[in-house]
Order: structure tokens, then C-alpha cells, then sequence
């Protein structure tokens, strides 16, 4: 059997991985409609009192991309040994699946809670949209759901680990409800959000910038279930073999 450290390494390994690639995805996906919403911003005239843009950008957005896809490997690989606690302790939950489906339905529902939860009542928007003075106010809401997620995801995995005994569609049936009703409640508890979408933002850079955040997501959480369940699976495998003789 594997060690918590074995699991550790392989979800710092597929952490890094993941995020390299959810870095890339931002880096050609994401960055057009982010120069667009830039370019907005820019059109917009200076208010009285307000600093213009003869003033230029402190750090280029050459340097700003550069630091986006190292941003993204760093917290892949702290993402990657989350994952790898989160994976070490549900082992014995789904004794029946093989380590890579459960590596990739980890990865899944890490998606689902952290990734597209939030996507669904507090959609990313680019950088012409938002009041600086909410910044703290949407974080605390972000985290907030995020945190709701992962607790509606958590309880869905121990209540189809009690309900083993339940044959497969009946246990299906029953956590996917239990899940679809908390997640409808938890969306119907946060509030909306504050800020609302100035008229000279084009709907079409809009939703752009957030379909292209949710793909570097889901980049992030699928790939790192992908590459930790083909990291560990043969591992597994190899372990049991060695066990048995």
C-alpha cells in the first residue's frame, strides 16, 4: 500500500502539471478577451480628479502574462498536495473503483465545488468590470461558496459511502438528489452579486472572458485528477502485486 508521502509526491507532480497547463489555456484562451476587456477600460474617458492612462502600466502585460502561467503552476502544485490529502483520505470510501476513477471522480467533483459552483452565481469578470471598494466584499462571498461547495461534495461521497448497501441506481438516484437540492439551496442563501455590468462592456468579450476562465479551471481540476489517477493507478497496482507474493 502507498504511503501518505508516495500520494504526496504524485499530487505535487500531477499539481504542477495541471496547473502548467491551465497556465497555457489562460495564456492563449483567456488573454484574448482580457486584452479586449483592456481596451474597453481604455476607451472609457478620465473622470475629473482620476489619473489618465498617459501614465502607463506599472508592470507590462508582457511581464503581467509571465507571471499569470507561473501563478498558475504555483498554485497547481499547492492545489496538487490538497488533492493528494483529499485522495489519501477517501480510500476507503469507494473500495470498489480502481485508483484512477476515483482519482478523476475526485478531480470532478473538486470541479464542481470549486470551479463551477461558483462559475454559476458569481461568474468571473474581466478586468473593466467590478468596483475596486468590493473587492473584499466578492472575495469573502467567493470563498464563502467555495467552502459550501467542497461541504456539499464531501457530504454527497460520505452519503453514498453509508448508503453502500443500496444497489447502484437506487444509491445514484438518491445522492444525486440530495445533491442537486443543497447546491439550490445554497445558491438561493448567497446573495447576488454586487457589482453590475457596465453598459460598454460588449456582451460577447463578457461571456468570452468567462467561458475561456471557466475552460482554465476546469483545466486545472480535471487534469489534475487525469494525470494524478495515471500517476498512481500503476503505482497502486504495483504495491498489491508486491503485497501478494
Amino acid at each position: 500500500m502507498l504511503t501518505y508521502r508516495d500520494h504526496l509526491v504524485r499530487g505535487l507532480a500531477a499539481g504542477g502539471v495541471s496547473g502548467l497547463l491551465a497556465g497555457l489555456v489562460g495564456l492563449v484562451v483567456v488573454e484574448v478577451p482580457i486584452r479586449a476587456a483592456l481596451a474597453v477600460e481604455e476607451a472609457r474617458p478620465v473622470e475629473p480628479g482620476a489619473g489618465g492612462h498617459e501614465h502607463g502600466e506599472l508592470v507590462g502585460r508582457g511581464v503581467q502574462v509571465f507571471g499569470g502561467v507561473l501563478a498558475a503552476v504555483i498554485v497547481g502544485v499547492a492545489v496538487g498536495a490538497l488533492f493528494a490529502t483529499a485522495y489519501a483520505g477517501s480510500r476507503r470510501w469507494f473500495p470498489d473503483r480502481s485508483p484512477f476513477s476515483r482519482a478523476v471522480w475526485l478531480g470532478a467533483a473538486a470541479f464542481g465545488a470549486a470551479a463551477l459552483l461558483p462559475a454559476v452565481k458569481y461568474p468571473a469578470n474581466p478586468p473593466a468590470v467590478g468596483d475596486p471598494e468590493t473587492v473584499g466584499y466578492r472575495t469573502v462571498l467567493y470563498l464563502a461558496l467555495i467552502a459550501s461547495g467542497l461541504l456539499v461534495a464531501f457530504g454527497a461521497s460520505w452519503l453514498a459511502s453509508r448508503l453502500g448497501h443500496w444497489s447502484p441506481p437506487l444509491r445514484t438516484t438518491a445522492v444525486a438528489l440530495a445533491v442537486v437540492a443543497a447546491v439550490v439551496l445554497v445558491l438561493l442563501l448567497f446573495p447576488a452579486a454586487p457589482d453590475a455590468i457596465p453598459e460598454d462592456m460588449p456582451s460577447g468579450v463578457l461571456w468570452d472572458f468567462r467561458l475561456a476562465s471557466l475552460a482554465e479551471t476546469a483545466t486545472l481540476w480535471l487534469g489534475l485528477g487525469v494525470v494524478f489517477g495515471l500517476l498512481v493507478d500503476p503505482a497502486v497496482r504495483r504495491a498489491d502485486r508486491l503485497s501478494a507474493v
